[in-house]
């Protein structure tokens, strides 16, 4: 009920400067006594993937909290996991305003946010502040005015400096909203990007004596062909996990909304079965040789429960969690 009441007041403010207020509150409450108004009483279902525990097979997704600032916040509400980031080598203020759009008939988000974040220093700093019991996740990209043909090259500074401070690490190339960055999901960009990872994983491993598996993210409007492909990719280069999906750039269950042709990457309801079928075929094609998490749609129990039936270990939530709040979480993992 007072999420209810809350979500009404900031759906009558722009998107961005909801989140902004949310977060400036949240960050008082994370620092604060307070903090115990976040919490709920959460089953303890433990889930062993990728080599790792976690608490419950729910996470917070990436693009919510993109520079740690809310980590025990988010911990307080029950998540089993949380994914900061995307985060960057450089800060970088991202694509221009307004670039978040609500479109409440279908409980979607679009946004072409552009990866904005304080840098991968500034996240590190609030990672090792945090004190969460759980899994943090790390998701990297590569900044803007990187070339795309230099972008490993980003990822591998990401990696080095995130690494000993990681649960995991997700390698992001499938935002619609970085230019070109989708195009490493494919052939050989995907291999050679994957060889450096991998390469960089094993040298840090050595350096920390701690082995920090690493998940990448893929978009939702791949082809059957081009996710064969990448799983291929995935199975040869030892990759440890697959995140599915990221946003949409289809926009046939929402045609007619205010908002539907904005530019970006859509979320919510609208991607749902979209982001199913791609876990349904990931999994026929990789049959156990590494985890998926499970991302988009994600609004119920049911939704839930659809994306562990078509194969996924794990599961996030972004766009559900701002239009049904910390009850969310609660109806799931108590449930699932």
């Amino acid at each position: 009920m007072l999420y209810h009441l809350a979500r009404k007041a900031l759906f009558q403010l722009d998107p961005e400067k909801a989140h902004e207020l949310t977060f400036r509150q949240l960050h008082r409450l994370n620092n604060s006594p307070f903090k115990c108004l976040l919490r709920q009483s959460i089953a303890t279902k433990p889930v062993q993937c990728m080599g790792l525990s976690f608490k419950n097979p729910l996470g917070l997704a990436a693009g919510l909290d993109k520079d740690g600032e809310c980590i025990d916040a988010f911990g307080a509400m029950g998540f089993g996991f949380i994914e900061v980031g995307t985060v960057t080598p450089r800060p970088q203020l991202g694509n221009d305003k307004p670039r978040l759009f609500r479109l409440p008939e279908a409980e979607g988000l679009i946004n072409r946010m552009g990866f904005n974040n304080k840098g991968v220093d500034n996240l590190v700093e609030n990672v090792k502040k945090a004190r969460y019991g759980g899994i943090i996740g790390i998701n990297i990209g590569k900044n803007k005015d990187t070339p795309v043909e230099q972008g490993k090259d980003d990822y591998l500074i990401c990696m080095d400096k995130v690494y000993s401070h990681a649960g995991y690490i997700a390698i992001n190339i499938s935002s619609p909203n970085t230019p070109g960055l989708r195009t490493l999901q494919y052939g050989d960009a995907l291999d050679d990007l994957l060889n450096g990872i991998k390469v960089k994983q094993l040298e840090l491993q050595l350096k920390y004596q701690k082995y920090v598996p690493v998940a990448v993210k893929v978009a939702p409007d791949l082809t059957e062909e081009e996710i064969i492909q990448v799983t291929d990719s995935l199975v040869r280069h030892n990759i440890d996990g697959v995140i599915a999906t990221n946003t949409t750039l289809d926009r046939d269950l929402v045609q007619g909304l205010n908002h539907c042709n904005e530019a970006g990457g859509l979320s919510g309801r609208p991607v749902q079965l979209k982001s199913t079928e791609v876990i349904r075929i990931l999994s026929r094609e990789l049959n156990g040789k590494l985890p998926i998490i499970g991302v988009g749609g994600i609004d119920s129990l049911t939704a839930a429960r659809e994306k562990i039936e078509a194969g996924a270990s794990l599961i996030q939530i972004y766009s559900g969690f701002i239009y049904h709040g910390p009850k969310l979480i609660k109806d799931i993992v108590n449930h699932i």
